[in-house]
């Protein structure tokens, strides 16, 4: 009967910690995960392996049998490892990013270009959502959000601060009232989020300024910043956005002036990859930079 090694790893844990609670720690699995795995492999190996009892997992002489094959199993796994070549500094393979559009429209492009240059086997894949991505369903490697994720088994890292303000197009502004106090905003089209798909409070930066009426509307930041290039109307953009919108220019910046943060969410079973780690600490590097860049333009 076949065994593959993950099933022989889960059978050394139990074996050498005498119990699934103290195996699943070791594992990182939920200890009923390794108690199934453990009733699946004596099932196909048509042997009891352990005897349970008030004192734990002890094993049978089946078990004992396996131990020793198991053990050598494991002496050459770890030889076959340290006779790999030593990796290089380059990451290859692919990484798939999760993150709001507003970041993957103007930050991603460059941070992962440059990734990209200096990793030229790397494959980085960035999918651009309106939405919190689900990182136990794989949906990506990793997720850039807005704000930090309190539930699920997630490593949360703040990247960097971020700034947004109110703007308007060259034109827009030339054509309406002048806009010289909060006040004015009463008199002018906003644009902005449509209310019911505000994905994060984080977002709801209109509600925080008392505006409730949205004339021009759209889930999408980048839609949102073409629409105020168009003279639609007054609206949030990001500092990082503007110099990617010639024309179009931040108003009432002393008195309305808002901060956000950008955080990088993993799940925590990919805390000890090695790769996922480096590629996570140049993400970061990279969008801290680039978002220093270019509200420095500003």
């Amino acid at each position: 009967m076949q065994t593959n090694w993950d099933d022989l790893r889960l059978f050394l844990a139990v074996a050498r910690e005498h119990s699934l609670s103290a195996a699943g720690k070791v594992l990182r699995l939920d200890p009923a995960t390794v108690g199934r795995r453990m009733q699946k492999l004596e099932q196909s190996l048509q042997a009891t392996l352990f005897a349970k009892s008030q004192q734990g997992y002890a094993l049978t002489d089946a078990g004992i049998a396996l131990l020793a094959r198991a053990e050598q199993a494991e002496a050459a796994m770890r030889a076959a490892v340290a006779e790999l070549p030593a990796p290089t500094d380059r990451l290859s393979g692919q990484i798939r990013i999760g993150a709001p559009d507003g970041a993957a429209n103007y930050l991603l492009p460059k941070v992962c270009a440059d990734i990209g240059t200096a990793n030229p086997a790397l494959e980085i894949q960035i999918v651009a959502l309106p939405r919190v991505f689900n990182l136990s369903r794989r949906e990506a490697d990793m997720a850039i959000a807005v704000s930090a994720p309190t539930a699920g088994r997630l490593v949360v890292q703040k990247i960097t601060d971020y700034r947004l303000h109110l703007a308007a197009s060259e034109t827009y502004l030339a054509e309406t009232r002048d806009i010289t106090t909060p006040a004015d905003l009463r008199h002018h089209r906003i644009v902005g989020y449509i209310p019911d798909m505000i994905f994060d409070r984080e977002l709801d930066y209109l509600q925080d300024l008392g505006i409730t009426q949205v004339p021009l509307a759209s889930n999408s930041v980048s839609v949102q910043l073409n629409m105020i290039r168009q003279g639609g109307g007054v609206g949030v953009v990001h500092d990082f956005a503007l110099s990617a919108a010639p024309g179009v220019r931040r108003v009432l910046t002393e008195a309305i002036s808002l901060k956000r943060a950008f955080y990088l969410i993993r799940h925590e079973d990919d805390r000890r990859n090695a790769r996922l780690s480096r590629f996570a600490d140049m993400l970061s590097s990279g969008i801290r930079a680039e978002v220093s860049r270019l509200e420095a333009l500003t």
